[in-house]
């Protein structure tokens, strides 16, 4: 019988790009694309490289 709480779960924060893994080119070179995207009002852009930052190898080894 289990009598301690599971630790809490963290989410990211939906309303915040994610954060480029440290040293990966491919997460630099999205949160570029993510940027011109914003700049020129192209949401569906941006939002797409948000998701691909999130779920690139890379960044999901480096996820806090």
């Amino acid at each position: 019988m289990k009598t301690t709480m599971d630790p809490p779960i963290t989410l990211h924060d939906p309303t915040q790009p994610p954060r480029p893994a440290p040293g990966c080119d491919v997460c630099a070179a999205l949160e570029r694309q993510r940027i011109a995207a914003e700049r020129a009002k192209n949401t569906r852009r941006a939002t797409t490289c948000e998701q691909e930052i999130r779920s690139h190898p890379a960044h999901e080894d480096s996820a806090s």
